[in-house]
């Protein structure tokens, strides 16, 4: 196979097959530019303050729209359901969030958990949430605007800590914390307050980043374009091959005709015996 890609009707020929292949990358590399430059930027109104109940209801699946959406709810604050999240990343440094259960009172009743501020330790954190308890013994009504996001997954604790240590903002994991919670609404998924509560700083909570939406029949066609280059090297090699094998053939073909040349005519192979005893 090596001799016979080296002769130089066969280089050329390869070498025609890589020029093919070539500009069907060229062309594999025009479509997915097109693909990229005709994409569609899904563009989402996410700082538009909306009203809790146009984005999302209780007991129901965070739909991808409602992510990252800035909301305004009213309701109460629960005493004693105050929780420290820990772990926290904000701008860079790592801490505590406050967060707390408000129970939903401008829209579908249910449980609503709601990050209130952010502090950098556990002490400043701790004191926070006490303020946060008073006042909610109260009983007013607040409004909490904010940035919604769904509900993240429990992290389970490490052997040595609290069992009741979070690090997430798991709705799973909250509704066994908060006190008398029963089988009431709540809704999968939390609001980062933009106007941190006393004591804490404000939680930094960007908008999602835009979307854009692929044309994806030109990345087909890219893939196809890929599909036809390989194939014209794999047809040079295709070709090669089948050469080798003629060669083979037509070799063999010529020492089996050399052979019968060899035997005198009407003799068989009995007398080629005798005659050669």
């Amino acid at each position: 196979m090596l001799r016979m890609m080296l002769r130089p009707r066969w280089v050329l020929a390869l070498l025609a097959a890589l020029g093919i292949a070539a500009g069907f990358a060229i062309l594999a590399q025009w479509q997915v530019s097109r693909a990229v430059e005709e994409a569609e930027v899904v563009e989402r109104p996410t700082e538009q303050v909306r009203p809790l109940a146009e984005v999302v209801e209780p007991d129901a699946p965070t739909e991808q729209a409602a992510t990252g959406q800035r909301v305004s709810v009213r309701g109460t604050l629960v005493a004693g359901d105050t929780v420290l999240v820990q772990g926290r990343v904000n701008d860079g440094e790592t801490g505590w969030w406050v967060v707390a259960h408000l129970e939903v009172t401008d829209a579908a009743p249910g449980g609503l958990p709601v990050a209130l501020g952010w502090a950098p330790d556990e002490q400043a954190a701790g004191d926070a949430l006490a303020e946060v308890d008073a006042g909610a013994r109260t009983g007013d009504e607040i409004e909490v605007v904010g940035r919604f996001l769904p509900a993240e997954a429990p992290i389970r604790p490490e052997d040595d800590e609290d069992p009741q240590t979070m690090r997430t903002v798991a709705v799973a994991h909250l509704i066994n914390v908060w006190e008398n919670y029963d089988e009431r609404p709540v809704y999968f998924g939390y609001v980062t307050a933009g106007e941190p509560v006393a004591g804490l700083e404000a939680i930094s909570s960007p908008p999602p980043e835009q979307q854009a939406e692929l044309n994806w029949l030109n990345v087909f066609y890219a893939i196809e374009w890929i599909v036809f280059g390989g194939f014209a090297v794999y047809l040079w090699y295709r070709l090669v091959k089948d050469a080798v094998e003629r060669e083979r053939e037509e070799a063999e073909e010529a020492e089996r005709e050399a052979a019968a040349a060899a035997v005198p005519a009407g003799s068989t192979p009995a007398d080629d015996d005798a005659t050669r005893a």
